[in-house]
């Protein structure tokens, strides 16, 4: 008696080890990107085609007309650190579930509160916070795993782009930063105690991005008034005064640029003054 116990003990022990590890059907991908001032964060798992047909009318993986969890297994989730604006309307910071709903010649994006759900089982149209529709586009190149991607990325635009089989669906995100980064260059400009390169930051800022030509010209002659011999600072000072109709002013200072970049012995800077110089 006390053997047989010790073997059916034995054959639950081996039993309870034994174990058989596999690869997931579909891989799960975790993407972090950097965007704006934040970052956007999207979890999904990834299936692959093997053969079958990603789209169109009586597709197993994703049939036309039908809600799509966007991947599988469940749904995927995007998360934004800022708030957004997609198909004109603004996301608040936080999680959200990404469904679709693929066509021929449109696609229905969708972006649900609900991003904890099985696959789209558990989607509900009264808890969508975003829809718009996009026009596919129809690759060269077949994607055998379907991939998201974050692409075309600017300081404030982006696209959320879908690619799967000779289908490529491109969602386009935007934020505002500049309202936060205005307000930063007033805390960092404001004091007796003013770091100098808050400066140059700042009229970089509002030279690319803002647009705003007075106050990039005023920033970056204070930022020369402490590095008299920065050639890069000229340059910048000559594409304000270009911008702002100050050719002559430009001319002087694309010509401090090349002299000073020449004694420093930086020949990119002496190219670009001199681009500058040709573009007046």
């Amino acid at each position: 008696m006390k053997r047989i116990l010790f073997v059916l003990l034995t054959i639950i022990g081996l039993s309870a080890q034994a174990q058989i590890k596999m690869p997931a059907a579909s891989t799960t991908q975790t993407l972090s990107q950097d965007f704006g001032l934040g970052k956007i964060e999207i979890v999904y798992s990834r299936p692959n085609l093997k053969g079958r047909a990603a789209f169109g009318n009586g597709s197993l993986l994703a049939p036309t007309g039908s809600v799509w969890r966007t991947g599988a297994n469940g749904a995927t989730k995007v998360t934004f650190s800022d708030a957004v604006t997609i198909g004109g309307k603004t996301l608040a910071a936080g999680s959200y579930g990404l469904f679709t709903i693929p066509g021929e010649k449109e696609w229905t994006i969708i972006f649900n509160t609900n991003s904890k759900g099985w696959g789209s089982f558990d989607y509900k149209e009264s808890e969508d916070v975003v829809r718009l529709q996009v026009k596919p586009e129809t690759t060269s190149n077949s994607t055998e795993t379907f991939t998201i991607n974050v692409d075309n990325i600017n300081p404030e635009a982006a696209t959320i782009s879908l690619k799967w089989a000779n289908t490529l669906v491109n969602i386009p995100i935007v934020t505002d930063i500049k309202p936060t980064i205005r307000k930063q260059v007033t805390e960092a400009t404001t004091g007796a105690n003013v770091n100098p390169n808050v400066y140059q930051a700042a009229a970089n800022f509002f030279y690319d991005l803002d647009k705003d030509y007075g106050n990039a010209l005023k920033y970056v002659d204070k930022a020369i008034a402490t590095n008299a011999s920065a050639y890069w600072l000229f340059l910048l000072k000559g594409k304000v005064q270009k911008e702002l109709g100050d050719k002559k002013g430009a001319k002087a200072s694309a010509e401090t640029c090349i002299k000073l970049a020449t004694d420093a012995k930086n020949q990119d800077y002496v190219r670009s003054g001199k681009a500058l110089l040709e573009s007046l």
